[in-house]
């Protein structure tokens, strides 16, 4: 796909999203001012993007939620629900996590018509074996219904991908923290079992700055099709206070990989673990700055409208803007 089909993709994309003014409009309207001036990369630091991986071209673009999609009473997922505020903040793609039986594959395989008819991709990411049973302590289950059996999951996701064109993709989470049960020659089975079955079906694993190195590119980069970054600053120490490294680590993932493949941007909305909450502000910098510098960028978690109503209108926003040729 060259950078004509692409930029015709987009248009396509942007006329079929709701353009209705609503309620939430008119407290939130869309800006269309220039972005944050504060922020102090000098545009030297920005690297320009890197021609389109033809390859690998359906991912350019991605625009979209990660995780956390809005659930019923009985803690089901709410499909329609998840649809009706994906089309809102203008997202093109939904990346879903499957860690138990609520969130499982059954429940991906009857997602991924509403969101075809949508015209949203999917992505699919399983839980490695650090956030899987018995390792986990929080009360989190199995990856359903293939657990550990990763080859297993490769192929049969694979096989998916040829039914509904529009998921495009899969992950294995923290995947760089695992590299002692994802060892070259197991990722040679895992990949050959996917490809076998769809070549065109990407593989684009969780990678953090840190453990990006080039002697860990020069092991693992050839089973990917891109990268899955989850920014944390950690060139800054790790936090998620500072988002104006966003280009500065992208550009430096850039050269160690020394392939041309996606780096797809993971903004945290939701709190991490050790390194606790993002504020308001963080979120709109840190997207300003990487709808500039990433091949894509996905939010680390979906927003729910209400409970966390500046940060949902702040990616709408964004999103929206993105859209219109404001970034």
């Amino acid at each position: 796909m060259n950078h004509i089909l692409l930029y015709a993709f987009l248009l396509v994309s942007c006329s079929q999203s709701p353009t209705k003014t609503t309620e939430q409009d008119a407290q939130f309207p869309i800006d269309t001012t220039a972005h944050d001036t504060k922020n102090p990369i000098d545009a030297k630091d920005q690297e320009p993007k890197k021609e389109i991986n033809e390859h690998s071209a359906i991912v350019y673009g991605a625009l979209g939620t990660y995780a956390t999609p809005p659930r019923a009473a009985d803690k089901t997922v709410d499909l329609e629900k998840l649809i009706k505020e994906l089309k809102d903040i203008r997202a093109n793609t939904y990346h879903w996590l499957i860690r138990d039986n609520n969130d499982g594959l059954d429940v991906v395989e009857k997602f991924l018509p509403i969101a075809r008819r949508e015209n949203i991709n999917v992505w699919v990411t399983i839980v490695p074996p650090s956030e899987q049973p018995p390792r986990t302590a929080n009360g989190v289950g199995y990856a359903e219904p293939y657990r550990l059996d990763f080859e297993k999951w490769a192929e049969e996701l694979a096989k998916l991908s040829l039914a509904e064109k529009n998921l495009v993709a899969w992950s294995i989470d923290d995947f760089v923290h695992n590299l002692d049960f994802f060892t070259p020659e197991y990722m040679e089975k895992i990949i050959k079992a996917s490809k076998d079955v769809n070549p065109d079906f990407l593989f684009i694993p969780c990678c953090y700055y840190r453990q990006t190195t080039e002697e860990f590119a020069d092991k693992y980069v050839r089973f990917f099709d891109g990268i899955l970054f989850p920014y944390r600053a950690e060139s800054d120490g790790a936090n998620l206070q500072n988002p104006h490294l966003v280009g500065v680590e992208i550009k430096e993932l850039r050269k160690r990989l020394k392939v041309n493949i996606p780096v797809i941007l993971d903004i945290y909305a939701t709190a991490h673990s050790k390194l606790g909450a993002s504020s308001a502000d963080y979120v709109k910098v840190a997207l300003d700055n990487g709808l500039k510098a990433a091949d894509g960028v996905l939010i680390y978690t979906h927003q729910d409208p209400v409970k966390s109503a500046e940060k949902y209108n702040i990616i709408r926003i964004g999103f929206t803007n993105h859209w219109l040729g404001d970034n």
